[in-house]
């Protein structure tokens, strides 16, 4: 299928020549491209002409998941026929393997792993396997090792009506593919068999495959909703009578060559004890043998361990210190599978996603070095890492760079490219002209912003506040609560990835008027409402008041028709003038592509989308099925003694998962009535 872009506008202002600009370059292979666009001047909606003029699988890499959120509903919208993917760490917590050998502290790895966002992940996998139209949204966290999508691929396991399968081959396959068998409440990664019928919740959708065998045969499939069991169309399926199911997990071992993997492991960790030994390291020794042993022997039992990546140059087949497999892989197996000359790799925010991709290797060895000196790991671990920039370089043929602030470096790459590409967009399609600047003084500058908050409110827009810390933002929030009763909230790193998304929609909605922050207000947040951006401590030098900083702050008025910015400071700083010309400038030449069209600038009215994410809704207690049987309506109606003690035991571990999701939705009274039931059935 080809990209079908679906949209209620056209390209206007100076989009039509940048889209024809790019696209051109982009068609005869040119390696680097750069756009630089004003907030505001749909820089999106340019990449998503170029995508369709192009036709070329693309990977988009943002620094930072709420970006790459609103971009994966942005091309959503706008690709509603192809498959678009968001892709980016799975983490709401992560905490990684470490130790530090000043204090002999061992730090464990500890992860919340969102299972809504590893779905994700899957999914983008998968479509990356069988789709030539993707397009993945990412973090820049895709330079990570996920496995080989050879194995991957070897792992597939396609099924169809009326194929010669047996029940019990099938049930094995799922096995193999790391799900996991339940004979309870059917969760994503799991199965059940009952009779002759195999249920599936497969880790990468929200449907149930429900399979029915005779003798040796696959008779039936559907699908099926995961909350009542009811059919569902599914397009692929009822027209073909075929679907594949993929695997449960991104790191697969493939059983045949597992054991040559167990013995390349068993065969390095020899090597390494002997190193500690005659070092004279006997604990370090004994230490690394009994982890290594342990994951061993469940990698022997199961196929599969917590931690398994850290072994994965094993089961890749790769040489020491050799690249491992990312998501660039997979890109490079869809381009060739399809016949695509290669795929596009946008960079958006470039100024600060480069950096990122810069560093992010260098951080992952400098902690493992302690790690594998100190016998908690293999000295293999190192090579499940990061890219390097340059094989990060050497694994994207085609890149565009996205930022309304390029530095030096995309510029200099893109004007010295076989063919010199710098697309320069600075006319919204709104008429919309950069915020006006002004700078005050710091004394009395809290109350004087209040009054500026409560001038917003009054009109029903909204004000977003950046300050220099975490703690600064927290107490800035507190006191124009307490003081002056606005409604205020924080955003800042501390905020789960799911919960900053809800808190910006929040603002938009006008559940609050103000939204107080550090850097994390910067690129690419879509929010029209706010005419005042507040920077507290501008004249600050440093990392968040740098004029690529301050500009790219100050943008974020420039959606709204009374755009405004307020620098508090008692100078101005090199930044600040910088940032303020630059503003300055692009101010005039909107102002006068304006005049010379007739245009007056209007605000943006942006409907505010579903919510790409939801947190977990509780079932009412009477759509549990032991409740219903007996008639009980509600859970604290259960009577322990008209349960078997099997029956206790699964309604107990109903209502444990029911208790959580309500924890986890701070629906903190329901959770009491099902820790109350729990107790009264044990």
């Amino acid at each position: 299928m080809d990209f079908q872009l679906e949209s209620t506008y056209l390209p206007t202002g100076d989009q039509p020549n940048a889209i024809e600009k790019l696209a051109i370059s982009i068609d005869q292979q040119n390696p680097h491209q750069t756009l630089v666009g004003v907030t505001g001047s749909g820089k999106t909606y340019t990449i998503a002409n170029v995508i369709q003029k192009t036709q070329l699988p693309t990977l988009v890499m943002c620094h930072n998941k709420t970006l790459a959120s609103q971009l994966y509903q942005e091309f959503r919208d706008f690709f509603p026929h192809n498959a678009v993917s968001y892709f980016v760490s799975y983490y709401d917590y992560y905490q990684p393997e470490a130790y530090i050998p000043q204090t002999d502290t061992y730090i464990e790895k500890k992860a919340d792993i969102n299972p809504e966002i590893d779905k994700f992940r899957l999914t983008t996998t998968a479509n990356l396997l069988t789709r030539p139209d993707t397009i993945v949204v990412a973090s820049v966290s895709c330079i990570y090792n996920i496995g080989s999508p050879l194995d991957q691929e070897k792992n597939l396991l396609p099924l169809a009506k009326g194929q010669i399968i047996s029940r019990d081959t099938v049930l094995m396959r799922l096995s193999d593919l790391q799900y996991t068998r339940t004979n309870s409440e059917l969760t994503r990664g799991m199965y059940r068999a009952v009779g002759s019928t195999v249920q599936l919740f497969p880790s990468y959708k929200d449907v149930i495959i429900s399979m029915n065998f005779g003798g040796s045969a696959l008779e039936n499939i559907e699908i099926l909703d995961p909350m009542n069991f009811t059919r569902i169309a599914d397009k692929d399926l009822d027209n073909t009578g075929f679907l594949t199911i993929h695997p449960a997990k991104l790191f697969i071992t493939d059983p045949k060559t597992q054991g040559d993997a167990i013995a390349n492991i068993r065969k390095d960790l020899e090597t390494q004890v002997r190193v500690f030994k005659d070092a004279g390291k006997i604990i370090d020794a004994y230490r690394l043998e009994q982890k290594v042993n342990y994951d061993l022997s469940m990698l022997e039992e199961v196929g599969y361990i917590s931690g398994i990546e850290n072994y994965s140059r094993y089961f890749d087949g790769r040489l020491p210190g050799e690249a491992p497999y990312s998501l660039f892989e997979y890109f490079h197996y869809n381009a060739k599978k399809f016949n695509k000359p290669g795929f596009l790799t946008v960079i958006d925010e470039s100024h600060i996603s480069l950096p990122q991709i810069r560093g992010m290797y260098n951080g992952d060895q400098a902690r493992k070095e302690n790690l594998i000196n100190y016998g908690f790991r293999l000295p293999s671990a190192k090579d499940n890492r990061p890219l390097t920039y340059t094989e990060w370089q050497s694994r994207t043929p085609i890149k565009l760079y996205v930022s309304a602030t390029p530095t030096e470096h995309e510029m200099s790459l893109s004007s010295g490219s076989k063919i010199p590409t710098i697309a320069e967009q600075l006319i919204r399609p709104t008429g919309l002209l950069d915020p006006e600047v002004e700078v005050r003084p710091t004394v009395g500058q809290i109350d004087d912003l209040t009054k500026e908050v409560i001038k917003r409110k009054e009109k029903g827009e909204r004000t977003l506040i950046l300050t220099m810390t975490k703690r600064m933002a927290e107490d800035l929030s507190d006191h124009l609560k307490e003081k002056y009763g606005l409604k205020v909230e924080y955003l800042h790193s501390d905020i789960h990835t799911i919960d900053r998304a809800d808190i910006l929609e929040k603002l938009r909605l006008g559940d609050f008027d103000c939204l107080v922050g550090i850097n994390l207000l910067r690129e690419g947040l879509d929010l029209p409402e706010v005419s005042l951006v507040a920077i507290l401590d501008a004249d600050k030098e440093g990392f968040l008041r740098t004029p690529t900083s301050l500009i790219q702050t100050m943008g974020r008025a420039a959606r709204h028709v009374n755009g405004h910015v307020i620098l508090y400071g008692d100078k101005i700083s090199n930044s600040m003038r910088i940032a303020i010309d630059e503003t300055l400038r692009r101010r005039k030449i909107q102002t006068d592509y304006n005049d010379k069209h007739g245009i007056t600038p209007i605000g943006i009215s942006k409907p505010i989308r579903e919510r790409m994410m939801k947190r977990n809704e509780i079932a009412p207690a009477p759509r549990i099925k032991e409740l219903a049987e007996h008639g009980w309506k509600e859970i604290e109606d259960v009577n322990p003694e008209a349960l078997t003690p099997q029956k206790k035991k699964l309604l107990v571990a109903k209502l444990k998962k029911r208790m959580n999701e309500a924890a986890n939705s701070w629906n903190f009274e329901l959770a009491a009535r099902y820790r109350d039931t729990i107790k009264k059935l044990q």
